[in-house]
């Protein structure tokens, strides 16, 4: 049963226009990801989806008694009341369970107090019943299973929501929609801010969840193991596959090929038929049939009811475009200016954190083109560690030495380096200028943001304005003119789009230099890494190998 139907969609933003021609549908059972390059408007379409928008065109029809859970990417919803603490929150959304509970409570008051009546007895056994059924023994545990299982300590859950970062408020609000068992879960980029635990975790949890969702992510180990079928969206239409991510990329090879190979043949039929037109057009006995080709052809005739020059049916067919199945992808490089010393980083008795330990590292050793792969569960010290080789922070006790003839390229995961006052252009100008002894003009710049997509008037936004996934291409971009040969990379794939993150793993395999790397997404350390490092209970333990290694990250964490 279809419990949402999506019918011609269309949206636009004053004079934007964001998609149009969208149509799609999810049964009871289908668990979606939507999937298409960043700016194609799939966060919009949510919103449509959810109710909290109207498109210009176009309609959602819901089945009875259908609810909706939906998690945006960032915390930007408000808390019903934002004086609830973590538990609080979490207990809204049994509202009504506690409804029924607080009145068994008023009954057994009562019974207690010598109210025997049988009218009593019947109300109460009919809640309890209902209580029963509804989980009303089982919500409290449910919380703590939930909450803890997302990140958040016992004591956490005191703390108030004001109180909270960003990424902690999102993992409270999917805690929530957790708990709230709605029909349909609309869920975008909902691996942002968990550590790999929690990951896996929810990944488990969807993949046993008994309604529906829809799910906007760029983490394909994600997709593979949650979905069931794949929505591709483009501007003009959405494209439906069955299976996991997998299954859709095989999927989607097949099908564009066939489009090909459908408009090849439609090609050469179209040149045949301007043939026997050219042939017949002027007179003989295929001249009525010429003239009806060409109608078909949809070419105008002239006053005295011959046709145009056949060039206008040359032309015809030069305007159908073959199928184009590629998103727009970005053109990297990455090409060190200089070859580093053997040893890149060595570290003796290390010991990080700000005014209190994070980790103890064992003594760690990265050579001249080795990756080595950082990772532990948020708050564990992973970014520190790199702002102390930075040298920004001093470490706690121990030292880490730098190699000769370093440069390093730094990517910093929030972005927060960047100046947000400034426009595209102007803070890629100003970082490169500062970081390159070769200057480009204005010109030479915008070709080369071109090949991060920036293209046209983009380059003239405010930095301030920029989506996540753009703020990582110009982070990219900023790296790129560096010519480091070592890079310190902290979380460089989040909000990156899938071919972007294809061809950033694609350029980092092939990089003749060094990787220090920082990351939740699979994929990405099991193609690079050949050492890694792993933070547990405060201690960094290395394993290293002298060729990239297969990584079972469940075994790992």
């Amino acid at each position: 049963m279809s419990i949402l139907i999506a019918h011609n969609l269309a949206q636009s933003y004053g004079h934007f226009d964001i998609f149009s021609g969208i149509s799609g549908k999810i049964e009871d059972n289908h668990k979606v990801g939507l999937v298409g390059p960043n700016g194609v408007g799939k966060t919009s379409l949510l919103n449509v989806l959810a109710g909290l928008e109207r498109p210009i065109e176009g309609g959602v029809s819901l089945a009875p008694d259908v609810t909706i859970g939906y998690l945006h990417q960032e915390a930007v919803q408000t808390f019903a009341n934002k004086e609830h603490t973590i538990y609080e929150e979490m207990l809204s959304a049994f509202a009504d369970l506690r409804i029924h509970e607080h009145r068994l409570r008023t009954l057994e008051h009562e019974m207690a107090e010598g109210n025997l009546s049988e009218r009593l007895y019947a109300e109460y056994n009919d809640r309890l019943e209902a209580y029963e059924q509804a989980g009303g023994y089982e919500y409290e545990t449910k919380i703590e299973r939930i909450t803890h299982n997302l990140g958040f300590a016992k004591d956490d859950l005191e703390l108030p929501l004001t109180h909270l970062s960003g990424g902690q408020k999102t993992r409270a609000l999917m805690a929530r929609l957790l708990l709230e068992e709605p029909s349909l879960l609309i869920l975008d980029e909902p691996t942002n801010h968990l550590d790999v635990q929690a990951l896996e975790w929810l990944e488990d949890t969807l993949k046993k969840w008994e309604g529906a969702m829809l799910i906007v992510s760029h983490d394909r180990h994600f997709l593979n193991q949650v979905v069931n079928n794949v929505w591709e969206m483009s501007s003009t239409a959405l494209e439906s596959y069955r299976g996991n991510y997998d299954a859709y990329t095989k999927q989607r090879a097949e099908r564009w090929a066939r489009r090909q190979k459908e408009f090849e043949a439609d090609q050469q039929r179209l040149t045949k038929e301007m043939a026997f037109i050219h042939k017949h057009i002027g007179s003989g006995r295929g001249r009525n049939m010429a003239f009806g080709k060409l109608r078909r052809l949809h070419v105008e005739l002239d006053a005295d009811g011959r046709a145009l020059k056949t060039s206008r049916v040359k032309a015809k067919i030069k305007e159908r475009r073959p199928p184009n199945g590629e998103w727009n992808r970005m053109k990297i490089h990455m090409d060190p200016t200089e070859r580093s010393g053997e040893v890149v980083l060595t570290t003796h008795d290390l010991v990080v954190g700000y005014e209190h330990p994070l980790f103890v590292a064992d003594d760690l050793q990265l050579m001249r083109g080795e990756c080595a792969a950082l990772v532990g569960p948020n708050g564990s010290g992973k970014s520190t560690f790199l702002r102390t080789l930075l040298e920004e922070l001093p470490a706690i006790s121990g030292t880490a030495e730098l190699g000769m003839n370093l440069r390093i390229g730094y990517f910093a995961q929030a972005h927060n380096n960047l100046d947000a006052s400034r426009s595209v252009i102007d803070e890629f100008l100003y970082r490169q200028h500062s970081s390159s002894a070769e200057n480009l003009d204005m010109e030479e710049a915008r070709r080369f943001l071109a090949q991060y997509l920036f293209q046209g008037d983009d380059v003239f936004k405010s930095v301030g304005e920029l989506s996540g996934g753009e703020r990582g291409r110009l982070a990219l971009a900023i790296l790129a003119c560096q010519g480091a040969n070592f890079l310190l990379l902290d979380e460089p794939t989040n909000h990156l789009d899938i071919p972007a993150q294809e061809v950033l793993e694609s350029v980092l395999e092939q990089f003749d230099g060094t990787i220090l790397l920082i990351s939740h997404d699979r994929y990405l350390v099991r193609r690079l890494a050949n050492q890694i490092w792993q933070i547990v209970d405060g201690q960094l333990y290395a394993s290293m190998g002298s060729r990239k290694i297969s990584i079972d990250m469940e075994e790992i964490l």
